[in-house]
Order: structure tokens, then C-alpha cells, then sequence
């Protein structure tokens, strides 16, 4: 199990000048994401020697506690941190994208809320023109029942009047009778008794046949009375046909002004959609340098992987040769020192070169892996989705840069171990001819000094390195502005399509607003069209109840002209009337 822990090491006393390593564990790996602190426990270490006090690694324990493996913990630890600052830069987006969908969500209930209180407002308005609609139905009937009435009415003044022209016309010929008995009376002739009797019975129907107007005036003004009450009904319509035009005339403005604003947003949305074309073209010719540069890179970096090899071959070669003397040994105080004494160091320097060399050789082993793993990345890459793409290149540059840290240590740890093997074998050839056995040396012929090839290739290896690594760092500013634009290319591109969005709402509203206007104006013209026929059937009965009323008074005129010329008569027939008998009758 892999845990990580902190390097601890005692000293030991004074007289055995020796120091003890022990683990201190810190975290236990569950899964991949997943470390969990565990019980302070300490470890045995000998393999950790070598590290300083207080290093953090990873060490891998097998389950009887035994110390397997020692990895540095530095470049672990940072890909974790990485790994985790990542996913709470996911975490950071998902919960924007939730939060703009929350808002999406809030505002489409609203304007759902919205549409459907307009929805209950007009079905309230269509309730109340249908009322309205039964309410003129039955003033109508009403109209109707008052027009019939009044034309009665204008029938019975029509017989009323004839029968007066009639009574008028007898009167007449009466009146040229009596100017007849008036002639008579001036010759001489008087009027006997009979004759007064029928002229006095001719004056009494006449006056009895006089048109009585007061029964039809009565009707007359329950006729206006009516035509005023519907008057007042009908205003109250036109009132409200007036407040219907009102209402038209302001979701008119309201329709022009969301019209307007609708252009407006539309035209802007096409301006950013020009923009985000612009940006996406320029992304991807940077794009096509960030490759080319990436190309490059690889290119340095195999020729770099060569000069290493290289280097390492010379160097191993240098290390054999007794002219490439890596480490200075005083063989003098060896040669001074006691057998026994020069025995443990000897044995010492065994141990520390075998330290030396398994972790080395761990460390190439793992090289190995980091290798396997990127072969490996470089694969499923190939094979992956365009989804799955910029995780796994994530993760393979994340393997590069490990693989890239472990090989420069390594370079390092090659050389102390090529130093310390020189270092024991001088050591061991002391003791071997202090011991009285024969050393056998190599032949002069043998010996090349390799260190000016060495020292070439190793600046030539320095000089592609700082080349790679300018390289690197321009492809790492390149590939962070790639991500940037392309961070604000995804968000322009969510707010494109957020706006589109909105823009379809809108335009939905306003054809729903411009339904809803001409809806208003058609209420308006159907109550108007269904009122004016009404006002003008009512102006209409006004008119002819105005001329009877005219023609009312002109049988009233006639009547009491009649009358007046009744008493006139009445009163020349006293005057030819001789018996004073009549008179009274």
C-alpha cells in the first residue's frame, strides 16, 4: 500500500557515530483522487538514508510492514495538487453552468407566470365583451319593443288626425250652413224650433269629436323616457369602447417599443456572432503554431533523449578509464589505517553503493514506467473521442513533465553512484594489497581521456536543453492563451447561445403581444360595429318621436281652432234663435 511519509533520522551517541532512518507515515492512498490520514506510526528505513531529515516521500508498504519502495514525494505531490486544483476548476464550472440554468429556469417561470395572468386578463375581457355582447342582445329586444310601440303610437296619431281632418271638413259644412241660416236671417227668415234643436246637436258632436291629445302625449313621454334610458345604457358602452381603444392604443406602444428592443438585441447578437468567428479563426491559426511548435519540441526533445544517451555511454566509458578520476582518495591514511578498521569502512561504502545502486536502479525502473505510461497516453489518444481528447493530452503533458523531473535527477544520481563505485573500488584495491593480494591493473594502451568528448557533450546536451526549454516555455505561454481564448470563445459562444435564447422568448412574446393587439383591435371594431347600428336605430326612433311630438302639437293647434270656432258658432246661432227656449236646450 502506498503511503506518504516524513523522513526522520537519531543520531546516534558520540562513540558509535552512527545515525538511525525511520518513516514517520502520514496519509494512506485509498484510490486514485482519494488519501486519508492515518495513526502516527513509525517505520524502520534504512533505504532512506540517504535523504535528508524532514523529506516528505512516498514509500510502499507491503503488508508485514516492510518498506518495499522510496519515491521522492516532491513531483507527486505537485500532480496531485494539479489534479486537484483542476477538478475544482471543473467543480467552479459546473456550478456556474447549474447556476446560469437556474436563472434560465427562473426566468422562463416567470415569463410562464406572466403569459398566464395575460391569458386569465383577456379570458376575463372576452367573459366580459360576451356579457356585454347578451346585455346589448337584450336592449336590442328592447329597442325593438319601444320602436313597435312608438310606431303604434304613430298609427293611432295617423287615425287620430284623420279623424280630425273629417271633423274639420263637416265643421266646414256646418259653418256654410250657418252662413247660410245667416243669409236667411238677414232676408227676414228666422229659425223655427226644429232647426234650432239640429243646429244645437250639430255644435254638441261637434265639440264632443274634438281629438283628445293628452293619452297620446302621455305615451309620447314613456316613449322618450325609454329612448333616454337606453341612451344612458348605450354611453356606458361607448365608455367602455372607449376604454377598449385605450387599451388597444397602449399594447400598440408596448408591441413597437418590445420591436424596437428586439432589432436592437438582434443586431448586437449579430455583431458578437461576427466576433466569435473573428476570435475562432485566429484560435485556430494559433492552433496550427501551437502544433507546429509542439512538433519542434518533440523533434529537440529525441535529439535531446540522444544526447543523453550519449553522455551516459561516454560517461560510463570515462568512469572505467583510470584517467577519468571522479573522486580524490587519500591512500596514505589508508595505508596508516588498521586492517579491522579499513575493513568496516570498506564494508560501509559496500552497503551505501548497494543503497545507492537498487534506488538508482528503482529510479530507472520507474523511468521505465513513466515511459510505458506516455507510449501508452500517446495511444489512447489516438483512439480516444474529441471529448476525451484534452483530458488525456492533460494528462500525458503531466507524464512528460514527470518523466522529464525524473530523468534530470537521475542524471545526477548516475554520476554519484558512478562515484561512489569509484570510490569503493579504491578503497577495496587498498585493502586488498594491504591484505598481500595481487592487483592486476590496466594496460596504459587501454586508457583514453574521454573528458573533452565528455565535456563537449555535455555542453551541447546544456545548449539543446535551454534550447527545449525556451522552446517549452513559448509553446506553454502559446498553449495558455490557446486555453484562455478558447475559455472566452466557450463562454461568448454560451453567451451567443444564452442570448439566442432570449432573443427566440422575445420574439415569441412579441408575436404573442402582436396576437394579442390584434385581437383588441378586433373586439374594438366588432363592439363598434355592433353599437353604431344601435345609436343610429335609436337616433332614428329620437327623429320620429321629435315630428310626432310636432305633429302632436299641430292637432292640439287644430282642436282648439276647432273649439274656438264651435263657440263662435254658438254664439251667432244664439242670435238667430228667436225662442228663448232653445237657447237654454
Amino acid at each position: 500500500m502506498l503511503y506518504l511519509a516524513e523522513v526522520q533520522k537519531q543520531k546516534g551517541g558520540l562513540l558509535s557515530g552512527s545515525s538511525k532512518t525511520e518513516l514517520k507515515l502520514l496519509a494512506c492512498q485509498r484510490t486514485d483522487q482519494i488519501w486519508s490520514t492515518v495513526s502516527e506510526e513509525v517505520i524502520a528505513a534504512e533505504e532512506a538514508s540517504k535523504l535528508n531529515d524532514g523529506a516528505l516521500v512516498l514509500v510502499e508498504v507491503n503488508p508485514n510492514r516492510q518498506v518495499q519502495r522510496i519515491q521522492e514525494a516532491g513531483r507527486p505531490l505537485v500532480n496531485i495538487l494539479q489534479n486537484f486544483s483542476r477538478q475544482l476548476e471543473k467543480f467552479k464550472l459546473k456550478e456556474d453552468e447549474i447556476d446560469q440554468w437556474k436563472q434560465s429556469l427562473t426566468f422562463q417561470a416567470q415569463e410562464l407566470n406572466r403569459r398566464e395572468m395575460d391569458m386569465e386578463v383577456r379570458m376575463e375581457q372576452l367573459q366580459q365583451i360576451e356579457d356585454d355582447f347578451q346585455k346589448l342582445e337584450a336592449q336590442k329586444q328592447e329597442f325593438e319593443a319601444s320602436r313597435q310601440e312608438i310606431e303604434k303610437l304613430q298609427q293611432q296619431i295617423e287615425r287620430d288626425r284623420l279623424e280630425l281632418s273629417g271633423a274639420w271638413e263637416h265643421l266646414r259644412g256646418e259653418q256654410r250652413r250657418l252662413e247660410e241660416f245667416q243669409a236667411d236671417a238677414q232676408q227676414g227668415k228666422g229659425l223655427d224650433e226644429e232647426q234650432s234643436r239640429v243646429l244645437s246637436e250639430l255644435l254638441d258632436r261637434l265639440s264632443s269629436r274634438v281629438a283628445p291629445t293628452e293619452t297620446v302625449r302621455e305615451h309620447l313621454n314613456f316613449a322618450f323616457e325609454l329612448v333616454e334610458k337606453q341612451q344612458a345604457t348605450l354611453n356606458e358602452h361607448w365608455q367602455n369602447l372607449e376604454q377598449q381603444k385605450t387599451v388597444a392604443t397602449q399594447q400598440q406602444q408596448e408591441v413597437d417599443s418590445l420591436a424596437q428592443t428586439f432589432s436592437d438585441h438582434q443586431n448586437a447578437w449579430q455583431e458578437s456572432q461576427k466576433s466569435l468567428q473573428q476570435q475562432t479563426s485566429e484560435l485556430k491559426v494559433n492552433t496550427a503554431i501551437l502544433t507546429s511548435k509542439q512538433e519542434y519540441a518533440q523533434l529537440l526533445k529525441a535529439q535531446l533523449q540522444s544526447q543523453e544517451n550519449l553522455y551516459h555511454q561516454i560517461q560510463s566509458l570515462a568512469a572505467s578509464s583510470s584517467d577519468m578520476i571522479l573522486c580524490e582518495v587519500d591512500v596514505k591514511a589508508l595505508e596508516n589505517m588498521s586492517l579491522e578498521e579499513l575493513q568496516r569502512l570498506v564494508q560501509d561504502l559496500q552497503e551505501k553503493f548497494d543503497i545507492d545502486s537498487s534506488f538508482v536502479h528503482d529510479q530507472e525502473q520507474e523511468l521505465k514506467y513513466k515511459q510505458e505510461a506516455i507510449e501508452d497516453l500517446k495511444n489512447k489518444i489516438h483512439q480516444a473521442s474529441d471529448q476525451d481528447v484534452i483530458n488525456l493530452e492533460m494528462e500525458l503533458a503531466d507524464e512528460k513533465d514527470l518523466y522529464q523531473m525524473l530523468n534530470e535527477s537521475l542524471v545526477g544520481q548516475r554520476r554519484n553512484l558512478l562515484q561512489r563505485q569509484n570510490l569503493l573500488k579504491q578503497h577495496q584495491t587498498v585493502l586488498l594489497q594491504r591484505q598481500g593480494h595481487t592487483v592486476s591493473h590496466e594496460p596504459e594502451a587501454a586508457k583514453i581521456d574521454l573528458r573533452p568528448i565528455l565535456l563537449q557533450t555535455d555542453n551541447q546536451r546544456q545548449q539543446q536543453s535551454q534550447d527545449l526549454q525556451k522552446l517549452e516555455r513559448e509553446i506553454e505561454q502559446l498553449h495558455s492563451g490557446i486555453e484562455l481564448a478558447q475559455g472566452m470563445i466557450d463562454n461568448q459562444s454560451h453567451d451567443l447561445e444564452q442570448q439566442h435564447q432570449e432573443l427566440k422568448t422575445m420574439e415569441e412574446n412579441l408575436q404573442t403581444l402582436r396576437t394579442a393587439t390584434s385581437e383588441c383591435w378586433g373586439r374594438v371594431k366588432l363592439y363598434q360595429e355592433a353599437l353604431q347600428p344601435i345609436q343610429d336605430c335609436l337616433d332614428g326612433l329620437r327623429q320620429k318621436l321629435q315630428a310626432m311630438v310636432e305633429a302632436l302639437a299641430q292637432v292640439q293647434e287644430t282642436g282648439d281652432y276647432q273649439l274656438q270656432a264651435i263657440s263662435q258658432m254658438r254664439h251667432t246661432l244664439l242670435g238667430l234663435i228667436s225662442q228663448p227656449e232653445l237657447l237654454a236646450s
